[in-house]
């Protein structure tokens, strides 16, 4: 049976693409932010956030991966440099001399930030009945929440 293509279905499509686009640059410049925290993190709690922060650019690394290839799977064209990544993000580079606790802070809400974005892609993955792309982005957010609720408790909310 033969796919037939409308106006909406092409419309949807293109939004899917620019979602998963903004995850890709959210991503990109999360690793890099990460990475600034990881190398400048002071105080007592040094040795739990450096280690944390690397886990969390290493994951970012591979967030930005799956999101780029699915992206190319499903026939769109992954944003591949940082030029577009600044311009599509909605996360903010780190400004330096943050202390540990504002890094935190940054990250909880930038994972919010996350989260909230990858609802938009999902109901639009959902919308078009890319079952594939909506259970990659349900796993991701998971994953995301789960980080939050992490770091709000090492914060001791």
């Amino acid at each position: 049976m033969e796919t037939v293509k409308t106006n909406a279905n092409v419309d949807a499509a293109a939004e899917l693409h620019r979602a998963l686009n903004k995850q890709v640059a959210d991503w990109s410049v999360l690793y890099t932010k990460l990475h600034n925290f990881h190398w400048y993190v002071k105080g007592t709690n040094f040795f739990t956030l450096h280690a944390k922060f690397e886990e969390f650019y290493n994951a970012a690394a591979e967030r930005m991966d799956e999101v780029a290839e699915r992206l190319l799977t499903i026939g769109g064209s992954p944003a591949a440099t940082m030029r577009e990544h600044l311009e599509l993000t909605s996360v903010a580079e780190a400004k330096g001399g943050e202390t540990a606790e504002e890094m935190v802070d940054i990250v909880i809400r930038d994972f919010r930030t996350e989260a909230s974005e990858l609802e938009e892609a999902i109901e639009i993955a959902g919308a078009l009945e890319d079952k594939a792309t909506e259970d990659m982005l349900i796993g991701l957010k998971a994953a995301i929440e789960k980080d939050v609720w992490m770091l709000e408790a090492y914060l001791g909310r």
